[in-house]
């Protein structure tokens, strides 16, 4: 167990002096995770609601501030910024100072980064629910909220560049690079997809808008989702990572191929054909960091497989990683115009957008938090079987939504394509799809749930060890 604080201690018989070791108080981490974790459960509950209108469209719809237009921005919002990138952030301030042998540069700053970044949620809870968005596909916020964004980025930015540049190892692992990177990348793209967009107007605003939404995925999410595996995988699996070289070769593919992808979601749309050719061929490209990273992880459990049965972390990381696998090889693939034309704008889509956001990057996070929670308070995990359930309750809701989207969605493009079919008969023959969906997201829920009930009983007896 780690401890928690910087101690000097003096070494009995040695003329040495004093020895300090560098051991982390955290305290940034902890807010964080404990802020993301709660907005997990909250922003679940608005998923099932979301899900029930679907089976019951009537449902609450007279209720303005529940209506599905309300609902469905806070959903996205509060999943992708509220939870997800929160607890990657925690994570960072956990995991950054340890591969720099240094504490977090500052403790004060990332604790106010915490506080705004608190502020900026529930500040959106308000005003997405009053209505107040910019109708812009991840980009909902209103600008007042954007700048305060930017704010948080630029000191979370600076916290880990500074952490980073007074770093005792002269050695950069790839997980600091990844991290470097989302800082760079999610700065670019942000900017562009919430700022920039609203000077374009037509199909130049659409394409700015489809590259924001591509890219959060692409440069935010995923950057900094496989700098926590990177990290969590050899620790988890006490394992050394397979390959530095590969590591590496994922980074700077990555880097180079994913910002041109966006428009592979306007295909057959009033684009230019020249530049739908360029979104499908990169996002084929696409297929190289994503075998490199995926090699790499699965070389690195050689040996180690056993573990996965007893080691909860392990069961997310690399069931993370069989679904991101999974996730970039469905992305090139309905990319590719015929395909294209079958799923596009269909159930398909949010299956496979599903799967990458909670069955790759949120298990990802999962894993580190279940990892480091017993570590930052310094007591043992409140109950291993809950975390066992968590993990089986989200996997196989996860599947079912998953899979029952993916047929449902190629099942409703065909239909689309078929003139002789009448629209509003698609939409009823999609209801037993969104039945199952219905009843996976009731799993997914349940795992979110027993997942903070752990959590916050692991805090909270650290805390009553502490009074006692």
């Amino acid at each position: 167990m780690e401890e928690q604080q910087v101690i000097a201690e003096k070494t009995q018989g040695s003329t040495a002096g004093a020895v300090t070791r560098t051991v982390h108080t955290d305290t940034t981490s902890k807010w964080f995770l404990i802020s993301s974790v709660s907005y997990f459960f909250i922003v679940g509950i608005v998923a099932i609601l979301l899900a029930a209108k679907f089976v019951w469209p009537e449902l609450l719809g007279t209720v303005s501030v529940l209506t599905y237009g309300r609902l469905r921005p806070l959903h996205v919002n509060g999943m992708l910024f509220g939870w997800l990138l929160a607890c990657d952030m925690g994570l960072a301030f956990y995991y950054v100072p340890r591969l720099c042998g240094v504490r977090l540069w500052s403790e004060k700053l990332g604790c106010a980064t915490a506080g705004l970044w608190n502020i900026i949620i529930l500040s959106a809870v308000v005003e997405l629910l009053a209505g107040h968005n910019q109708g812009l596909e991840y980009a909902e916020l209103p600008s007042w909220l954007d700048l305060l964004v930017v704010v948080a980025w630029v000191m979370f930015g600076l916290n880990i560049f500074m952490t980073i540049a007074n770093r005792k190892y002269t050695q950069m692992y790839v997980s600091l690079w990844y991290t470097m990177g989302t800082i760079l990348w999610t700065a670019f793209v942000y900017l562009t997809g919430n700022l920039a967009v609203l000077f374009a107007t037509g199909v130049n605003q659409a394409n700015l808008n489809w590259m924001y939404v591509h890219n959060a995925v692409g440069l935010i999410f995923t950057p900094v989702g496989l700098a926590i595996a990177y990290y969590f995988i050899p620790k988890a699996s006490n394992a050394p990572l397979h390959s530095h070289r590969l590591s590496m070769i994922g980074f700077w593919s990555l880097a180079f191929v994913y910002v041109w992808t966006g428009a592979h979601h306007m295909l057959h749309g009033p684009i230019s054909q020249w530049l739908q050719t360029i979104a499908i061929a990169f996002s084929v490209m696409l297929l190289i960091p994503v075998w490199t990273v995926v090699y790499n992880f699965f070389a690195t459990m050689k040996g180690q497989w056993h573990m996965v049965r007893e080691n909860v972390p392990l069961k997310f990381l690399m069931s993370g990683v069989v679904f991101y696998l999974l996730t970039c090889f469905q992305g090139p693939m309905h990319s590719l115009r015929t395909v294209n034309a079958i799923v596009s704008k269909t159930d398909w889509i949010p299956g496979h957008a599903h799967m990458a956001v909670l069955g790759a990057f949120s298990f990802f996070a999962i894993a580190g938090t279940y990892y480091v929670l017993p570590r930052i308070f310094n007591v043992e995990l409140y109950s291993n079987a809950l975390a066992n359930w968590s993990y089986w309750f989200l996997m196989i809701g996860g599947l079912g939504f998953f899979v029952t989207l993916w047929l449902g969605g190629f099942w409703q493009g065909w239909q689309w394509n078929n003139p002789s079919i009448p629209f509003i008969d698609t939409v009823v023959a999609l209801k037993p799809v969104w039945i199952v969906r219905f009843f996976s997201g009731i799993l997914m829920f349940a795992g979110i749930t027993t997942f903070l009930y752990n959590f916050m009983a692991t805090a909270l007896s650290a805390k009553g060890r502490s009074a006692a």
